[in-house]
């Protein structure tokens, strides 16, 4: 494994601390998972630099990354309805898209590829956008606060069917040019 895999890897060892910390938080608790929770996310940003930057996508690490990234996000999802902060129907909205997306991309022959596709632009809208929900709902921010986590929140579901829609789109072909030999 190289340095992006194992980066990427380590993003793993946030998922027990933010359980344990969303387990019975108080306000201090939920700070320290919000710092814990966002540099956990953050490598995700670090991992997919680096690997472009020192040439090393692997297939591996394109597989890794996005399964990662989804323990990360489903693990504080889970807690947060444990705390009734938001409704399990619409976590469990995000699950199906994410385990349907998982099953798409680990199967070649659904997609006639044999290669592990990257996130395109809508996954990435919708990881942003899980996880900016999910540190506004961790933050102990009071009042109308509340709301705009429960906004960003249902933004964030909304993103995450929008962009699983796309991703099993067939892709486009693009028309011949007139200009091409005819065969």
């Amino acid at each position: 494994m190289n340095l992006p895999t194992w980066i990427t890897a380590s993003r793993l060892l946030a998922v027990p601390l933010i359980l344990y910390g969303l387990h019975a938080p108080t306000t201090m608790q939920r700070w320290i998972v919000l710092v814990v929770f966002l540099a956990a996310a953050g490598t995700d940003w670090l991992d997919g630099y680096l690997a472009r930057k020192l040439n090393q996508v692997t297939e591996l690490g394109k597989f890794l990354d996005p399964l990662v990234d989804k323990l990360l996000v489903l693990a504080p999802l889970v807690a947060l309805v444990e705390l009734d902060q938001v409704p399990a129907w619409g976590v469990f909205l995000i699950l199906a898209r994410e385990l349907t997306i998982a099953g798409w991309r680990v199967n070649p022959s659904l997609q006639g590829s044999t290669a592990i596709q990257g996130a395109n632009l809508w996954g990435k809208l919708k990881t942003v956008s899980q996880i900016a929900a999910i540190a506004l709902l961790i933050a102990p921010l009071g009042g109308s606060w509340q709301q705009v986590a429960i906004v960003a929140f249902w933004i964030a579901v909304t993103l995450t069917w929008l962009s699983g829609a796309i991703y099993l789109l067939p892709p486009r072909h693009q028309p011949e040019s007139d200009n091409a030999p005819s065969a």
